[in-house]
């Protein structure tokens, strides 16, 4: 499967924000890809939405979602995208939507770990998920859905692994700050050596966030990656073949001495 990955720099307009992603589908699509990952806030971003933010999700999150559909039947390419989805609280939930090439919504993953770090608090203004993790077949691919800050959690994308991930995808907006691009693209690398899989990560790119989206494969060798572009696209060839290739030769999965829950405490 020929996987895309498409950075920009959503500002708080979502129809603005389509207009730009329609664009990038259509360049990705045109190249063979079956598949476009794109950032975190591609609705909108949060801190550049004019009025409440409840209203504007309510707004918003049902046209955009329908629009994201749209336009992938129209170019018969998988679409995963995040936006806010409102929760019936006045929090919404930060939710990424998988929608394959003939639009129907495959399925929908809401943040489980949100960015309350380097004195910011997500949480004051998003509630947590409660869907657990997501995994959905796309064209013989196993696709899981990771948000962010996820990515600093290993036990998610093992448990990813563990249900037959082939591939995660991470939709970000990872800020600017010190080391922070180190950090990005180390988690990103480590996620992809210790479960042996492909990650393709979109990023936004602008004065806050670093953009540097990249698809890696299972050996955690970046395949294709952008760095501060405020928009473009990058694809590579992600393959099931490869996944297991590496796992003959680096079998980390099936030589684990443990797994969830057991401890490596010796009590004696």
């Amino acid at each position: 499967m020929l996987v895309s990955v498409g950075q920009f720099r959503p500002g708080g307009d979502a129809p603005a924000n389509l207009a730009v992603m329609r664009e990038l589908v259509a360049e990705a699509a045109a190249g063979g890809s079956e598949l476009i990952v794109f950032p975190e806030e591609s609705m909108f971003s949060i801190g550049k939405v004019e009025g409440p933010l409840q209203r504007a999700v309510e707004e918003n999150w049902t046209s955009f979602v329908q629009q994201v559909s749209f336009m992938a039947a129209e170019h018969s390419i998988a679409v995963v995208a995040g936006g806010y989805e409102s929760s019936g609280e006045e929090r919404p939930f930060n939710t990424l939507v998988l929608i394959d090439a003939t639009g129907r919504i495959v399925d929908t993953y809401r943040k489980l770990h949100l960015y309350d770090a380097f004195s910011y608090q997500e949480s004051t203004r998003i509630k947590p998920g409660d869907g657990g993790i997501k995994i959905a077949d796309l064209g013989g691919i196993r696709v899981g859905l990771m948000t962010c800050y996820d990515i600093r959690f290993p036990e998610q994308a093992r448990a990813l692994a563990d249900a037959g991930a082939d591939l995660i995808c991470v939709p970000a907006a990872w800020f600017k700050g010190d080391h922070k691009i180190d950090h990005w693209e180390t988690l990103l690398r480590a996620r992809a050596i210790e479960n042996t899989l492909w990650v393709a990560a979109a990023g936004t790119s602008s004065a806050h966030t670093i953009g540097h989206s990249a698809i890696i494969d299972p050996m955690g060798i970046p395949q294709a990656h952008l760095e501060e572009e405020e928009r473009g696209v990058v694809t590579t060839e992600v393959t099931r073949r490869r996944v297991e290739d590496v796992r003959e030769f680096l079998p980390v999965l099936r030589n684990r001495r443990f797994a969830r829950n057991d401890s490596i405490v010796d009590s004696h």
